[in-house]
């Protein structure tokens, strides 16, 4: 069983959007961890909290001039959820979450209008241009595109959030097991219908992020299923030992 998770996308491929030149652009996974770790939410600059905060979508998800041209399926959601968690921690910080399209699906679309509707989040539908500083505000470019003009916003601290690669050692991984491995350089699923997880080779099957973005309660549901189609599939061999 192939259960090999994923690799975050690393944002210093995403220059323009000033993670590793500005100490106040960030990552959701730093501002999850200032969050576990029980000090608050704040500007990695001057220890400060801040006063407005930016949360940049699709960073490294959807984007073909960098070759990640998948949804990475919990970035939206992820997003709002940390959204309220600073508006919770901080009610004078006013939070922005630039995007594209908003993909919280299913019932997470709760999430969604309770973010904007009990939490005042607000969304900008844009194209960023880039992330620029004055030397102590990040200053966000780009272009508001329901309106059809160019915004420019200063924030005291930028998060990018960011999504998922497949996990590094994805290629010694396919050449260990003989697995196939998706153009985008996931594990490749079988579509064999009622045989859950299957790969190209028999009796090695994948769950959960090794095959694509995903979210942890599927993960585990296609673990489970997996290990049925895992054990169906010795069956035969199990009654020959008997």
């Amino acid at each position: 069983m192939l259960c090999t998770g994923f690799t975050h996308f690393d944002s210093i491929n995403k220059p323009e959007w000033g993670f590793g030149t500005f100490p106040d652009v960030v990552t959701t996974t730093q501002v999850e961890q200032m969050i576990s770790s029980g000090k608050g939410i704040r500007r990695p600059s001057n220890g400060e909290p801040p006063k407005r905060v930016a949360i940049l979508l699709c960073v490294g998800s959807r984007d073909r001039q960098i070759g990640r041209e998948w949804c990475s399926k919990i970035c939206c959601t992820v997003s709002a959820k940390m959204g309220m968690e600073i508006r919770e921690e901080l009610p004078d910080c006013h939070v922005y979450i630039y995007y594209m399209d908003i993909r919280t699906f299913g019932l997470y679309e709760e999430i969604y209008w309770r973010s904007q509707e009990e939490h005042k989040v607000k969304y900008i539908k844009a194209r960023i241009a880039e992330v620029t500083s004055d030397g102590d505000k990040v200053i966000v470019k780009g272009e508001d595109t329901l309106v059809k003009r160019p915004i420019t916003i200063p924030f005291d601290m930028v998060v990018h959030a960011i999504g998922m690669d497949p996990n590094v050692d994805n290629m010694l991984i396919s050449s260990i097991f003989g697995v196939e491995l998706h153009h985008w350089g996931y594990i490749k699923r079988q579509n064999n219908y009622g045989i859950v997880g299957a790969t190209n080779r028999p009796g090695v099957f994948v769950a959960g992020a090794a095959t694509g973005p995903e979210t942890i309660d599927d993960s585990i549901a296609q673990g489970t299923a997996a290990a049925m189609s895992l054990l169906t599939s010795l069956a035969p061999q199990m009654e020959a030992a008997e």
